[in-house]
């Protein structure tokens, strides 16, 4: 399934760190920045995370909530966070509904091994609900500001 702008943004309810939940429907009213991202504590997903709390003030003076999501347990997003000192919502989807409504649990090949995995993907929502703009393939260096100026267009 591949999830296009202009189409309404699949609900979704996780589990986050700290024991809350975070829903689309809770967020209506504000633009959502979902990011998809492998897993917890790898070098390119710190990098990202930290990108997008060191902007997260301007993000929320935007109008914006930031929500992480990859298939780590909660625990494992409460002992990232911690580490790293992030500052963005971290949901977890162990059962992977969400990447699967989304389409970004993929077939992924490394060193000639297939093996399914989530590609990176950030999605920007309106407050309606309704996708305004997708991300595939994210490239850390430079997505969260990229994804700042969408916020603010």
């Amino acid at each position: 399934m591949t999830i296009e702008p202009g189409q309404d943004a699949p609900a979704f309810a996780m589990p986050t760190g700290g024991g809350g939940e975070v829903s689309l429907a809770d967020l209506k009213g504000k633009q959502v920045v979902l990011y998809f991202y492998p897993k917890d504590d790898t070098p390119g997903c710190t990098k990202e995370a930290i990108a997008f709390t060191e902007a997260a003030a301007e993000f929320e003076a935007a109008g914006a909530v930031i929500v992480g999501v990859s298939k780590d347990s909660v625990a494992k997003h409460d002992k990232f966070a911690a580490k790293h000192d992030l500052g963005v919502i971290l949901a977890s989807d162990e059962d992977g509904t969400t990447c699967e409504d989304y389409g970004v649990w993929v077939e992924k090949n490394m060193y000639g091994k297939t093996y399914m995995g989530i590609e990176r993907a950030t999605f920007l929502i309106d407050e309606g609900g309704v996708v305004k703009q997708v991300w595939r393939k994210v490239k850390v260096p430079g997505h969260a500001d990229a994804v700042l100026e969408a916020v603010r267009a």
